[in-house]
């Protein structure tokens, strides 16, 4: 069988390359997991923190890898309709609010998460993001629909990838709702996931140096 590996941020750097077609390739995820770092040594450091997607679905080790499958490997993290999107230009916060507002919603809850000067003591010169884009948006999109069905709300999710400077926006998420309570508990619980399941990695550039955010010492 062959599949194409697709590989993301920190993965990318230990591979070598962002992308690859194997053939003969395992036919489970584990089996795969096991011979990337043979494959790429490198990886043999950062794969254990990593997840695989097939097919832009997050999959378990004993899962199968179909022929002809894609599969991405993807490092911990830190579009699709309208109201979910990953875009690659500057954000405006209006235009999540536009998204979700509406007369029968009297609370509208809006986060921005915009680029900080220093983190951890350190300088920050920029970000680089990056996104596995598809799975992203996709990804954006179910968790916007399920915590907005779990709080009765309306959420719109949009992120940017590329090159930011301190005070450019990351992200601006808006939750409409009719009353407040269910909106910030929405706009909440939406970063959270986000943080936690999007396929989206940024890159701190310091004065003395960079590294992937989420990969740890």
């Amino acid at each position: 069988m062959a599949i194409t590996v697709l590989y993301f941020a920190v993965a990318r750097e230990a591979a070598g390359t962002d992308s690859e077609s194997l053939a003969g390739a395992p036919t489970t995820v584990g089996a795969l997991r096991a011979l990337l770092p043979e494959r790429h040594p490198k990886l043999a450091r950062v794969l254990p923190r990593c997840r695989l997607a097939v097919d832009q679905t997050f999959a378990q080790d004993g899962d199968p890898v179909p022929d002809g499958a894609e599969v991405a490997v993807i490092p911990p993290v830190s579009g699709g309709s309208g109201r979910f999107r990953v875009v690659n230009r500057p954000l405006d916060l209006a235009e999540v609010v536009e998204a979700v507002s509406g007369p029968g919603n009297g609370g509208v809850v809006t986060f921005r998460g915009d680029v900080r000067d220093e983190t951890r003591g350190k300088r920050v010169v920029r970000l680089e993001y990056e996104a596995y884009v598809p799975m992203a948006e996709r990804k954006l999109e179910e968790i916007g629909l399920a915590v907005g069905e779990a709080h009765g709300a309306r959420v719109a999710i949009v992120h940017r990838v590329g090159v930011l400077v301190p005070g450019e926006a990351a992200v601006v998420i808006a939750a409409a709702a009719p009353h407040r309570a269910p909106a910030f508990r929405a706009c909440e619980e939406a970063l959270e996931r986000l943080k936690r399941d999007a396929p989206i990695w940024k890159r701190e550039i310091h004065e003395d140096g960079s590294e992937w955010v989420g990969m740890g010492p």
